[in-house]
């Protein structure tokens, strides 16, 4: 649940604190009636009273108008609503640092709202898929894109509970989504994630091969019953796994190998790169309750690497730091933590993660870049993803519902979801696929 301490765009999402979205809207609230005392109330802290005078007028100045009572003169005007809507976008603009006229920071905010709507998305086709049509945004609320109209939206009293919600948290995750992709332009992190595949084409992959080629083998694993851990495995070719029908207990997982080559020898390697969306972000902020991606997102850049065995695992650290030197950069590894070896018990910072999560993380620090990288063997990779309380399937279900994110998104008073019972539904759903599918 959101305290006082968080910051004031998560505070805007708390249906249990003084900005909740109520059945009526901010406008129809007279000064001594039963909800404004309850307001009050719940402004009773200096620093609660601090963060309601401060979006007050940060509404109040958007809006262009000098009071509360003002906003329904402007829900009925047409031609001040336009003006507006051109004002706000340019005002909108300077503050995210958007280069470019008005048609092309229009654009921009678009992409903040489809964004928005992404992450809404998201939730809906994976977490929360078997409860997508109650999650199902209003369609007024999803075909508008403008931040002044949405705004507007949550003043407007005819507009159910559920549709001024929406547009307030629509408002809410397009902030983020700008506050992201401004981070993004200043640390030029799309041009730095092409460098890093520069990188790794160039100093770490084998000459051997072509950009992009991959060999493709399978790992056919035995899982024990009880947590279905990896109890062992075989690395079989394509032609063989297509004459295998897994048996209970038995997984067949696909693995695309690249290699790299060290002393005279071919590693290969199955490696996962990715640049972390702007979706992820945004979900990410929300996790870890930060208005501030250069705090909370610190791991844009990330590369997943599995080999056979922990001695590779070490051959390959060996071998990035190396070619890093080829590169012409010091290479420094930094928040190392490694449960691949010995009782594969680590420290786990994160919500929802386990601590029988085996592998080995680091950060990497090179050629102005800090690159996440998470390194797995064979045995670990197939209980990263198979494991009872390990597997990432799992994993994901319990940080957006540990950390609060599932209740401040979809509130139970607007939804009428219970997502204690939901939460431990969903993990059950993820085991059964993972197990019987």
């Amino acid at each position: 649940m959101m305290t006082e301490s968080q910051n004031t765009m998560f505070l805007l999402l708390n249906q249990h604190g003084p900005f909740a979205s109520l059945e009526k809207s901010p406008l129809n609230f007279s000064t001594f009636s039963k909800t404004s005392r309850e307001m009050v109330q719940k402004l009773s802290s200096r620093e609660m009273i601090t963060q309601y005078r401060i979006l007050r007028n940060q509404v109040l100045d958007f809006l262009d108008v000098p009071s509360f009572s003002a906003i329904q003169e402007l829900l009925k005007d047409t031609g001040r609503r336009t003006e507006m809507e051109h004002r706000s976008s340019m005002l909108l603009g300077n503050m995210f640092g958007i280069k470019g006229n008005e048609r092309e920071i229009v654009s921009t905010l678009n992409n903040y709202s489809r964004t928005a709507d992404g992450v809404i998305r998201y939730l809906r086709n994976k977490v929360l898929a078997p409860y997508s049509s109650h999650i199902e945004m209003t369609n007024e609320i999803d075909a508008t894109s403008s931040p002044a109209e949405l705004l507007l939206i949550v003043f407007d009293d005819r507009y159910h509970q559920k549709a001024r919600f929406e547009a307030k948290r629509k408002l809410v995750l397009m902030n983020l989504a700008g506050s992201i992709d401004q981070r993004e332009r200043e640390t030029k992190i799309e041009s730095k994630f092409y460098l890093f595949l520069d990188f790794l084409n160039e100093y770490v992959w084998s000459k051997t091969a072509k950009i992009g080629e991959l060999e493709i083998v399978y790992l056919l694993s035995n899982h024990e019953p009880e947590q279905f851990a990896c109890r062992s495995y075989r690395i079989i070719s394509r032609q063989e796994a297509e004459r295998v029908h897994p048996k209970k207990g038995q997984k067949l997982t696909l693995i695309k190998r690249r290699r790299f080559g060290t002393n005279g020898n071919e590693i290969p390697i199955y490696v996962s790169i990715r640049k972390k969306a702007p979706e992820a972000k945004v979900l990410k902020l929300l996790r870890k309750g930060e208005e501030n991606p250069a705090i909370a997102v610190d791991d844009e850049l990330g590369l997943m690497g599995v080999l056979e065995t922990v001695q590779d695992v070490n051959t390959f650290q060996k071998h990035l730091t190396r070619s890093a030197i080829k590169a012409r950069s010091f290479m420094a590894l930094e928040d190392v933590s490694d449960s691949l070896a010995g009782s594969g018990h680590r420290k786990e910072k994160n919500t929802g993660s386990s601590s029988k999560t085996a592998m080995l993380k680091f950060f990497a620090r090179l050629g102005g870049m800090r690159v996440e990288f998470i390194v797995h063997t064979y045995e670990s990779y197939l209980n990263y993803i198979y494991q009872r309380e390990v597997s990432h399937d799992e994993y994901e279900v319990k940080r957006i519902f540990d950390s609060g994110v599932a209740e401040l998104l979809f509130p139970q008073d607007i939804y009428h979801l219970d997502m204690k019972k939901i939460r431990d539904d969903q993990i059950d759903r993820f085991r059964r696929q993972i197990e019987e599918g």
